[in-house]
């Protein structure tokens, strides 16, 4: 049984003029494995020609020889983990995809989703293109492959303008490595530099793991070439609102991260502590949801004054499947990845914390299992609005009719997970916790206003982005 979460996206780095290119860009996905679990890989480059190794599963597993290393030479690489929000979960489909073509060799990584995917597919289909994958990434290689524009720059330029949603994008050819971050600027990317070597990350984590300086992140709509000429910056596409994800500071981003100028950690300390001003409860202690709900669950313990302590532990070694006993276990994909600490529970009035309810199912068997553990009673509270709109932008959350807030009141809400109480932050109290000082942040999971429309699909769309009803 699935303990359902959203799942994060995709996690992109990058790094050029480095002799360990392909050593380091592993470090640097192995920071940024929150971001995706099914699979990754990395493709290097020596000057002369790129070379690839990709396979199903975590980093440690898919990198987990040495001698893999030796196939990966040369002084830039770029890397992708992934959790499939376009595409089956197949091998095919491991980014970075790699291609050659009548302009050289290129590899492409891509975080994000591209919303008129399939109308570009089937035109490019009918004019004679062969997919190999099914993801939309692919798109963006046929684009660039058959674009009439003279140089790379030009290219990537003229095909993303082709294209509608979120990206966050890393090119690497034998020359040169290329970040690219959508207009809205949907998903963080970061800039860093390591000595004489320029770094590009998903978030600011992966860079202090290599011990990388933090020297901005990259602009909404900018493209970025990094060459053993130095950097130099484009901005081709026509400047509107940004719109960066919200929810990435709710619950996506590492809290160790900075991300669209914030630092993670602070502003979910923030988001428990408005929330305590929402929702005062007489209780006796405020236990957070592991691991995403601790910072909020901290910050209410300090704004309320009532204690703050781990009442839920989390096994981190369990894998993303596991075999159930024959005789069965009730809660057992709860139970095996979270276990109550009875003597801190047992006739308390408790506070449980976490920064989502999705289906409901998942916060229904934690309620029941802090009961078992013997409190008297059970508050859960959230440090975000319900969520109520599926997103499309690059994060796997269920459709519209799954999610447990868009068809349910709050009160129906709680008589379903048995919680004596529940209670969300409020979409103002988000607001003031984040703050949003020149920044207009996409809030579209809470509200179904989506910065970018989107086309309606048709039935056989082998991509399947989109619910018929939106």
């Amino acid at each position: 049984m699935k303990l359902y979460r959203p799942e994060e996206e995709c996690g992109i780095f990058g790094i050029f003029n480095h002799p360990e290119a392909a050593n380091l860009t592993y470090l640097g996905l192995y920071a940024l494995q929150h971001r995706g679990q099914e699979a990754c890989g990395i493709v290097s480059s020596d000057g002369t020609s790129l070379h690839a190794h990709k396979g199903m599963g975590l980093v440690a597993d898919v990198f987990g020889n040495q001698e893999i290393f030796k196939q990966l030479p040369g002084d830039g690489a770029i890397g992708h983990v992934r959790y499939s929000t376009s595409g089956s979960s197949v091998i095919k489909n491991v980014q970075p995809i790699m291609i050659d073509y009548s302009r050289g060799s290129i590899a492409v990584s891509h975080n994000g989703n591209i919303v008129n995917a399939q109308i570009i597919k089937d035109e490019l289909e009918a004019w004679g293109s062969i997919f190999q994958t099914t993801m939309d990434t692919e798109i963006i290689v046929h684009l660039l492959a058959t674009s009439k524009t003279s140089s790379l720059i030009e290219r990537i330029s003229d095909s993303l303008k082709r294209v509608k949603g979120a990206y966050c994008l890393l090119f690497l050819t034998e020359t040169r490595m290329i970040a690219v971050r959508d207009p809205q600027g949907y998903r963080p990317l970061c800039l860093g530099k390591l000595g004489n070597s320029f770094v590009v990350a998903s978030e600011s984590c992966a860079l202090d793991l290599i011990e990388a300086e933090f020297i901005r992140e990259i602009e909404p709509g900018e493209i970025v070439e990094i060459s053993k000429n130095g950097m130099a910056s484009y901005f081709p596409f026509k400047k509107v609102e940004p719109a960066p994800c919200i929810f990435e500071f709710v619950y996506f981003a590492r809290p160790d991260s900075t991300i669209f100028g914030k630092n993670v950690y602070l502003v979910r300390k923030e988001l428990g502590r408005q929330l305590a001003r929402e929702h005062r409860v007489e209780a006796d202690v405020v236990i957070p949801v592991p691991d995403s709900g601790v910072p909020a669950a901290m910050g209410y313990a300090e704004e309320s004054g009532i204690p703050f302590e781990l009442g839920l532990i989390r096994n981190h070694y369990v894998g993303r499947t596991f075999i159930e006993p024959q005789q069965a276990i009730r809660h057992f994909g709860v139970k095996i990845k979270l276990n109550p600490v009875r003597e801190l529970l047992k006739g308390k009035r408790v506070v449980v914390i976490d920064d989502s309810i999705v289906r409901g199912t998942t916060s229904r068997k934690i309620v029941k299992m802090v009961r078992n553990a013997g409190a008297s009673e059970v508050h859960v509270l959230i440090s975000s609005p319900p969520t109520s709109y599926p997103c499309y932008y690059g994060i796997d959350t269920p459709n519209r009719k799954e999610l447990i807030s868009s068809s349910h009141t709050i009160e129906e809400i709680r008589k379903y997970i048995t919680a004596d109480s529940v209670g969300y932050l409020s979409p103002e109290g988000l607001t003031q916790a984040v703050g949003t000082e020149n920044t207009s942040y996409c809030r579209a999971c809470f509200t179904g206003d989506y910065p970018i429309k989107f086309p309606q699909l048709r039935p056989d769309s082998q991509l399947g982005l989109f619910e018929k009803e939106l």
